[in-house]
């Protein structure tokens, strides 16, 4: 493992522990070389890449990247500690890891985000549900605002939203 500060690659672990309920090993590593203290994670690699078909039809490989950047963009400015949002983009990523085989719909992977946005942030949800649900008017973003307001952690409404 090279060290980010000096590039060196002669380290040592100096404490290794669980993560993320197991389903990563944590490492505290200290460079040789400059002594500066470093954590790396180590996970399960999946030999097969789930593929994401979009509403299109066509096929991608599928990107915690990409996750990842709906959903800083559904937060903006909110606070919501960087943390939080690495950890949705875990979580969807294992679920679907551990619930499919080869192909996902990108419907069924927004219907994830949503519903842990919104169990975060509803400001966060419906700012995503704007982005990924073909709203046409005023009215069915105003229509989803309520369904928040009425019921914040129901996710009933969730199924709605995202079927179709």
């Amino acid at each position: 493992m090279k060290c980010p500060s000096c590039n060196a690659d002669d380290d040592s672990v100096v404490d290794s522990r669980e993560a993320d309920g197991g389903a990563a090993v944590r490492r505290r590593r200290e460079c040789n070389r400059c002594g500066r203290r470093f954590t790396t994670y180590e996970r399960v690699e999946r030999a097969e890449r789930l593929v994401v078909v979009k509403k299109d039809g066509t096929r991608v490989p599928f990107s915690a990247d990409n996750v990842m950047r709906g959903i800083v963009a559904a937060c903006g400015k909110r606070p919501i500690p960087e943390e939080r949002k690495v950890a949705v983009v875990r979580e969807v990523e294992d679920e679907l890891g551990r619930e499919f085989d080869r192909e996902v719909s990108s419907t069924e992977i927004g219907r994830r985000v949503a519903a842990k946005l919104r169990a975060i942030d509803a400001i966060a949800y419906i700012r995503f549900a704007s982005e990924h649900e073909d709203f046409r008017t005023l009215e069915d973003i105003a229509a989803e605002v309520r369904a928040v307001q009425e019921s914040p952690r129901d996710m009933r409404d969730q199924r709605r939203l995202f079927d179709g």
